[in-house]
């Protein structure tokens, strides 16, 4: 019995991604000129435009600036990190020319909410990967959490309004309503003071 190895094979995008991690792992970091003598400088990558500057001028010894011998490789240039060809829509019709095997989708920032929508509808019908969809749902949660705080203002605004309609409805009681509870409130305090100007009684009468 002969047995046959089964080996996965990975598909082309996934291949060309490897690669283009390879070479790039092959690649020497592009830094600054000078930027490792003052701490003012970064070290991402400036293009050095003195006259006199090494780097510029690509004299051994100092360190390397981009060129095209540093370029991928082919296969892999313009593919997204996904494994997918990026593509630019602008409206439902260029969903029509789009692979969803290779290619992927990005909606335009100039595309409304209506249009957004009816993009993101046919896409999913289609099945074809929208690249930038976590920000429109991003997008949709701020505008709920807006929404929410509006309502929470009106709620508030109500409270308040209900409040003012019951301070003018007192204000407009008679005055004798008021004055009468002015005096229930001072009846008990006379009897207090009357209970405490009252002499106590000594301990002889008492027995008496």
């Amino acid at each position: 019995m002969t047995t046959e190895k089964t080996e996965k094979k990975l598909s082309p995008s996934r291949a060309a991604l490897k690669l283009r991690a390879r070479a790039k792992s092959k690649k020497p970091a592009f830094i600054r000129a000078e930027s490792w003598k003052y701490d003012r400088f970064s070290l991402s990558w400036r293009k050095p435009r003195g006259l006199d500057n090494k780097i510029r001028r690509k004299i051994k010894g100092w360190p390397p600036g981009p060129s095209v011998g540093y370029k991928g490789p082919k296969i892999a240039r313009g593919l997204h990190p996904s494994g997918y060809r990026e593509v630019l829509v602008y409206n439902v019709q260029d969903l029509s020319t789009i692979d969803p095997n290779t290619q992927a989708v990005r909606i335009a920032h100039t595309v409304g909410k209506r249009k957004r929508a009816d993009i993101i509808a046919e896409a999913k019908i289609l099945s074809i990967k929208i690249l930038n969809i976590k920000v429109t749902v991003e997008a949709k949660e701020k505008e709920e959490e807006a929404a929410e705080g509006e309502e929470t203002e009106e709620e508030v605004e109500t409270e308040e309004a209900s409040k003012e309609e019951k301070e003018k409805k007192e204000e407009k009681k008679p005055k004798k309503e008021k004055e009468l509870k002015k005096v229930k409130d001072k009846a008990p305090k006379k009897e207090k003071e009357a209970k405490k100007a009252k002499p106590k009684p000594k301990k002889g009468e008492e027995k008496q």
